[in-house]
C-alpha cells in the first residue's frame, strides 16, 4: 500500500496519530508518469521520484523581479478574510474566535517548518512555499498578471501556502531546496514532495542545483505516491 505526502499528514506526525489518520486515506490507483496530463485541471497521479524526474531543468533568470507583480493577499470570496487569514485559519490545530475584518483570538498552530506550536496568529507568517522570486525565475516571468495572482493567492492547492513562523520565514525568504531546508528534518521529505507538487502543478523549471538537491532530499524519502491537480 502507498503512502501520500501531505501537509496535514506531517503535521499528524508530529503530533503522534498519523498513522492512524492517514490509513484511510491511501489511494489505489495506479501511479501514471506526470507528463502523460499537460490540460489545466487534469489531475497527475505519479510518485515523488517520477515527479523529480518529470521536472523540466533549466537555467532560472530574475531579470524584471518585482514582488508586486503577484498580487496578493486578496480576499476572492469577499468574507472578510483575505487570502493569508483563510491559511491561517485552514490550519489551525484549535481554531480562534473570528470577529470583524477578521481579527482573530485564541487558537493553536504547528510550524511544520520548525515544530514549534504558536498560540498567538501574529506570531505566524504565510510562506509560499516555493516562493513568489524563486517562481518567477522558472517560469512566471513569462504569465499573465492573472496567472500570478492566482498563483499567489492559490488556496485550492494546500500545499502551495503554509503558515509558519516569523523566524523560519524570515531565514527560508526566496531561498529553494538547494539553499535552505526547514530546521525540523522530519519534515524533509513532505518539504521535497510538496515543492515538487507545486512546481508541477504550475509547470515551473528547477535549475540543476535545485534537481540534485530534489534527488538528495528523495533519496532518503519513500517513492510515495503524489497526486497534483494540475494549473496550468
Amino acid at each position: 500500500m502507498g503512502h501520500h505526502y501531505t501537509k496535514a499528514a506531517a503535521r499528524a506526525g508530529i503530533i503522534g496519530a498519523a498513522a492512524a489518520l492517514l490509513a484511510g486515506l491511501l489511494g489505489a490507483q495506479p501511479a501514471t508518469a506526470a507528463h502523460q496530463h499537460r490540460a489545466p485541471g487534469d489531475t497527475v497521479t505519479t510518485t515523488l521520484y517520477s515527479a523529480i524526474d518529470a521536472l523540466p531543468v533549466a537555467d532560472e533568470d530574475r531579470t524584471g523581479y518585482e514582488r508586486t507583480k503577484f498580487r496578493h493577499w486578496i480576499d476572492a470570496d469577499r468574507d472578510g478574510c483575505d487570502t493569508r487569514r483563510e491559511v491561517i485559519l485552514e490550519e489551525a490545530l484549535e481554531a480562534p474566535e473570528v470577529g470583524p475584518k477578521c481579527a482573530m483570538a485564541g487558537g493553536l498552530w504547528l510550524s511544520l517548518y520548525d515544530n514549534v506550536l504558536v498560540t498567538d496568529q501574529g506570531g505566524l507568517d504565510v510562506d509560499h512555499l516555493v516562493p513568489l522570486a524563486e517562481a518567477w525565475d522558472s517560469g512566471a516571468s513569462g504569465w499573465t498578471a492573472a496567472e500570478r495572482q492566482r498563483y499567489a493567492n492559490d488556496l485550492d492547492e494546500p500545499r502551495a501556502l503554509i503558515a509558519v513562523t516569523g523566524k523560519t520565514n524570515r531565514s527560508k525568504a526566496d531561498k529553494d531546496v538547494s539553499q535552505w531546508l526547514p530546521p525540523a528534518a522530519g519534515y524533509h521529505c513532505t518539504y521535497a514532495a510538496d515543492w515538487t507538487a507545486i512546481k508541477t502543478r504550475w509547470g515551473l523549471n528547477i535549475d540543476q542545483r535545485e534537481a540534485d538537491a530534489l534527488h538528495r532530499i528523495a533519496s532518503g524519502c519513500e517513492d510515495a505516491e503524489l497526486q497534483v491537480v494540475l494549473a496550468r
